[in-house]
């Protein structure tokens, strides 16, 4: 059956907020898998900048038929100041990319980027447990992603930010999971089994390379954040040099399957079961 035809005023409203936001390609999916579970729900999405991100949010809250708010760059850290209440990762992290409305009419968050991460680098042959990883990027995504892999068990994470401050802020939220196993990185992957990017380089074709590819090597895996455009420079140049890949399509698969979780209320039928 058509999706659209099933959709009416009843329908309950979960946007996705971004900055751009045209490259997402969550907004169909999401509304199909809503449905195939029983939920008389769409995503829409909204382009939104850090400039209106507060007024946006004040506005569109009055809307009692939105029920949810799916986050993406750059407004992962500015959502978590208004929620009325979170998960511990976030918490800990102080960053969210999925909302839902509290009975009382507030804001409840999560970020779901780290575990969904995990579960694509495994599927994919990447294991973390022991191994040494580059981790690029110390933003909303990149801080969860840090996180899961600290909790899967890596040996080694050596964080790297063009930004040091917001590197230095993320090590030290990560000092009591980590246990001595982070450090600060650099754009050189010699030594590492996994390099992830967890930046938007590679969006637009001049960005640059978020490490020195010339130093990859084919027992790396590489694993990039970025869905459009899903093959980045990044992953050209890794496969290239022999590396496995993931990308940032298959990274979000994991994502979307935690999230839908996140918006079936406890006890609902799930037509999928």
């Amino acid at each position: 059956m058509n999706t659209l035809s099933l959709l009416s005023g009843a329908s309950a409203v979960i946007g996705i907020v971004g900055d751009p936001i045209a490259q997402v390609k969550s907004p169909a999916g999401m509304t199909a898998g809503l449905m195939a579970r029983g939920l008389n729900a769409v995503v829409v999405p909204f382009h939104v900048t850090p400039e209106d991100l507060t007024g946006f949010v004040a506005g569109i809250s009055a809307a009692r038929n939105l029920t949810g708010l799916i986050v993406t760059v750059p407004h992962k850290f500015a959502f978590y100041s208004l929620c009325a209440s979170t998960s511990a990762r976030s918490l800990l992290l102080r960053t969210v990319n999925v909302l839902r409305r509290r009975p009382d009419g507030g804001w409840h968050g999560d970020i779901f980027d780290g575990e969904g991460f995990v579960t694509s680098l495994i599927a994919g042959g990447g294991t973390p447990a022991g191994k040494r990883v580059l981790l690029v990027g110390a933003g909303g995504a990149g801080s969860a992603i840090a996180l899961a892999l600290l909790e899967a068990g890596v040996a080694a994470l050596a964080v790297h930010d063009d930004n040091p401050a917001r590197r230095a802020a993320l090590l030290s939220l990560l000092a009591p999971a980590a246990n001595g196993r982070t450090c600060p990185g650099s754009a050189d992957p010699t030594g590492f089994d996994i390099v992830v990017n967890a930046t938007p380089a590679g969006m637009r074709a001049d960005d640059p390379l978020p490490v020195d590819i010339t130093r990859l090597s084919p027992a790396m895996v590489a694993a990039d954040v970025i869905t459009a455009p899903e093959e980045t420079p990044f992953l050209q140049a890794a496969r290239a040099q022999g590396c496995r890949t993931r990308t940032g399509v298959e990274m979000f698969n994991g994502v979307c399957a935690l999230m839908l979780d996140f918006y079936t209320p406890p006890g609902h039928q799930n037509r999928e079961a």
